[in-house]
């Protein structure tokens, strides 16, 4: 199973953004969803490795979150409410989001077999830095190409030239992504085998 604990950045200092992240989340496969755990912490609970790197890599792109993820069992059954869970993914999630805070990319991966999350982690931490550091330009380009056929269309959907829509994709880091994310998946599964 897999806990993600994530805490806003530098919350003294800035608006609350709890609950326009709660109502503007990815829809991704959740056992329990994320609910509000502590002043300006989220924390939601799945068991889909694919799910963690897309829910990651999204509040990478909005760049207020440090991002904990921790791999491991839940004492079951897993309560109605998030915030009342506890167990082992719970506690490697809190040891997780404190060591995000320091990390380059704001994200951590613990787990029982530390050289598995650390190699979660190394993935997932490229992946994030990739994101991290894209345009809004960027962004949006790869936000159609994930939703278009094609590039055309997708070119065509933002009013640039096909060429130009490859120069945008290029240096956003379009065609490094995915199978970034399948290594990152691939890695997170057997983290979470262990």
């Amino acid at each position: 199973m897999f806990v993600l604990t994530v805490d806003q950045q530098r919350s003294r200092k800035e608006p609350d953004r709890v609950e326009d992240l709660l109502n503007d989340l990815p829809p991704v496969p959740m056992v329990r969803g994320f609910e509000r755990t502590a002043g300006d912490e989220v924390q939601g609970v799945t068991d889909s490795p694919a799910a963690v790197i897309e829910l990651a890599l999204d509040l990478t792109r909005r760049g207020h979150w440090s991002i904990g993820i921790g791999i491991g069992e839940v004492e079951e059954p897993l309560p109605a409410s998030t915030r009342a869970g506890r167990g082992p993914a719970f506690e490697a999630a809190r040891i997780a989001v404190e060591r995000a805070k320091r990390a380059p990319a704001k994200v951590a991966v613990e787990g029982r077999d530390a050289s598995a999350a650390a190699d979660a982690e190394a993935a997932l931490t490229l992946l994030a830095l990739l994101v991290a550091r894209r345009s809004e330009q960027g962004h949006a380009a790869v936000a159609l190409m994930r939703t278009h056929a094609n590039q055309s269309v997708a070119a065509d959907t933002l009013g640039i030239s096909n060429q130009a829509m490859s120069q945008r994709l290029s240096a956003a880091g379009w065609q490094a992504e995915g199978p970034g994310r399948s290594l990152a998946v691939k890695l997170l599964t057997e983290a979470g085998a262990t």
